[in-house]
């Protein structure tokens, strides 16, 4: 299948006709970023909180302690859901009512599941961390046995999913378009910023290739 299912869960009701269901936008979507908020429930509480991700396939892998409290909610869930979601410009209208925002968002649901095996575990890890900054994980040591062992990895089938997207300029009522008032799209554009040694490093070492090659993709407004 080319596109997820309509559910009850993943089927988008408010503003439909930026809705998408096609599995390679969701996916494209999923891979261009790199922290997802995931909610869950703590005792009568509901808690969201954001943190790294990586894929695998139809997974999203997570992790953290034995003890992160969020990873072991999850784990006694029936469902697990997430969301990622990427700020790509300011619409500016000349009504202040009709001011938006440029996205493009996915939202998962699935199960979560534990693994266990540390050879998939430390496949997870390199994934999630090269999800964030692609080529730290031949630069920097990998996890050793202890680090490993405590270490809570979590994968979370992707079921259902749906993504939706701004990506068009300011829509104002006919009426206002003879006012005096400029109106149109500040685009976010995320770029790397200054590079900042840590004071222990040791001297000589240059700036890893990882560092300078990173990239953050926004999304332009479509005319």
């Amino acid at each position: 299948m080319t596109e997820f299912a309509k559910t009850s869960l993943n089927k988008i009701v408010r503003g439909p006709k930026r809705a998408h269901y096609d599995k390679k936008l969701v996916y494209d979507i999923l891979d261009s970023h790199f922290i997802c908020y995931v909610p869950y429930i703590h005792g009568n509480t509901s808690i969201v909180i954001p943190t790294g991700y990586g894929r695998k396939g139809d997974q999203i892998l997570i992790h953290g302690s034995n003890k992160n409290r969020m990873l072991l909610s999850l784990l006694d869930q029936e469902l697990a859901s997430l969301t990622v979601s990427h700020m790509d410009g300011l619409v500016l209208a000349r009504s202040v009512f009709h001011h938006s925002i440029n996205y493009r968002s996915v939202t998962v649901f699935g199960k979560a599941h534990l693994i266990e095996d540390s050879d998939a575990k430390m496949e997870a890890l390199e994934i999630i961390t090269e999800n964030i900054i692609p080529g730290r994980w031949a630069e920097a040591r990998v996890p050793n046995e202890k680090e490993l062992n405590g270490t809570l990895v979590v994968a979370i089938d992707i079921d259902e999913a749906s993504a939706k997207v701004r990506d068009v300029g300011a829509s104002d009522e006919v009426a206002d378009h003879d006012l005096d008032v400029w109106a149109g799209v500040l685009e976010i554009d995320t770029l790397p910023g200054k590079v900042v040694r840590n004071a222990d490093c040791k001297p000589g070492l240059d700036t890893p290739e990882s560092v300078k090659n990173f990239t953050f993709s926004n999304h332009s407004t479509q005319d």
